[in-house]
């Protein structure tokens, strides 16, 4: 890559990462593209070679998350386990995102409403597909006897609470582990779903604390 292209990905990185910051601490209606500029040190006319306005911006930072969340699930969906090993797999990447990129959740979670309508419908098909994959594996467990299953789409949704909820409190230096963390949360989603042994398959996962 030359150094050109590579200076440029590095600023679009920037941009997304300060823009992401600013609309986490203010809210992105009171953050404008001139406090963005700033942040990454550039004029604001520069900006203009990486984005084409504010609502694409907020879009670049909801989608691009959304992107790499997505990802990262497909990996642990795909994995050549049984289908309670992947559901906890899916969970620990549920769980573990959410802490590690709090602020960009908490952006997806309050802005959603800021975005135009067509991109505002990118980014709910990009959450519908996660939640998605969830269900499905909760009603394949179902389906195999290894669940009880009492609605897929509410535990689907009980799940993905957790890692709201894991953002809105989750620091770094905090008491628990971020793999005790994962601990918990995954051994009380298998306990709504009656999953016999829940605590013992949790404790036994590979990635498990």
């Amino acid at each position: 890559m030359s150094q050109p292209m590579l200076a440029a990905v590095t600023t679009a990185d920037a941009i997304r990462e300060q823009a992401a910051l600013l609309f986490f601490e203010r809210g992105y209606d009171a953050t404008t593209l001139r406090q963005v500029a700033a942040a990454v040190g550039i004029k604001v006319s520069s900006l203009y070679n990486h984005i084409e306005s504010k609502e694409q911006l907020l879009l670049s930072v909801m989608g691009g998350v959304m992107d790499d969340l997505l990802a990262l699930q497909k990996v642990a969906v795909s994995q050549d386990v049984d289908v309670i090993d992947r559901l906890i797999a899916v969970l620990d990447c549920h769980i573990r995102f959410s802490a590690s990129r709090a602020r960009e959740v908490f952006i997806g979670n309050s802005e959603l409403r800021s975005l135009p309508t067509d991109a505002r419908a990118k980014v709910i098909a990009k959450r519908r597909e996660y939640e998605r994959r969830i269900q499905d594996l909760i009603v394949e467990a179902g389906r195999e006897g290894k669940a009880v299953v009492l609605d897929a789409r509410l535990h689907t949704y009980s799940i993905v609470a957790k890692g709201t909820h894991v953002a809105s409190w989750y620091r770094p230096a905090g008491a628990l582990s971020m793999d005790r963390i994962i601990n918990i949360y995954a051994k009380a989603a298998l306990r709504e779903l009656s999953v016999n042994d829940a605590d013992t398959r949790v404790d036994g996962w590979p990635a498990a604390a």
